[in-house]
This record gives structure tokens, C-alpha cells and sequence, in this order.
């Protein structure tokens, strides 16, 4: 994947807003405020942070080299993911849905209610 379809992908989601809070080359995506994903716009391989349950986070870093602890994240609950052809496509969106729904289930009822009506 590269940033282009990364980001395609994040922003199929409801709600989901991007910007460029850091810097530059890091796209933020969030959704009712809060971050799920991170994409290192500039690195070679293309890296993308994923919040992610700490038990599967923990499995996922066993299972493949390309995912390692979340750089500059807090490392129980997020994901670094190097994009570097090791993974499937479908892999890194199911961990996109993932951090996505994570993040979601997290907000306010109000705030999930109208999600659901985007």
C-alpha cells in the first residue's frame, strides 16, 4: 500500500477527519477527536501507527517482522507497521478497521450515534 490508498482507505470511514497537527509529513487521522492513525507520509517504506488491542498487539509483533511497537506512541496500545510488501493489503486494512473501531467504541454515545447517521 502506499500513502495515496492508505489514506483513501482511512477516510472511507464515517466521520473521519485528517490533518497535519506534528509536521509536515505526518497525516493524522482521527475520528470525534481522537487519533486512530498515523501516516508517516515521507518514510521509505511507507509506515503507518495503529492503536490496537494490547493482547493482539503483543501477537501481531510475533507474527510479523514488519509490525514493531508504536513509534513515539505509547507502546502497549499502538503499532508501528512498515508497509514494506511483507504484508497483505487486506492485513493492514482489517488493522485499520481495527484501531478505527477501537478508537470509536471509546467515544461518547452522542458522539457514536452520529457516526452511524453519516
Amino acid at each position: 500500500m502506499n500513502p495515496e490508498s492508505l489514506r483513501d482507505y482511512c477516510l472511507t470511514k464515517p466521520g473521519v477527519t485528517e490533518s497535519f497537527p506534528f509536521d509536515e509529513v505526518t497525516l493524522v487521522f482521527k475520528v470525534g477527536g481522537k487519533i486512530f492513525a498515523l501516516l508517516d507520509t515521507e518514510s521509505r517504506p511507507t509506515t503507518i501507527n495503529l492503536k490496537c488491542d494490547p493482547e493482539r498487539a503483543a501477537q501481531l509483533r510475533e507474527e510479523f517482522d514488519a509490525v514493531q511497537p508504536g513509534y513515539h506512541m505509547n507502546k502497549t496500545h499502538w503499532n508501528t507497521v512498515l508497509l514494506n510488501g511483507s504484508v497483505r493489503t487486506s492485513d493492514v486494512q482489517e488493522w485499520i478497521d481495527h484501531s478505527y473501531e477501537l478508537v470509536r467504541s471509546r467515544l461518547p454515545k452522542a458522539v457514536r450515534e452520529s457516526l452511524e447517521n453519516e
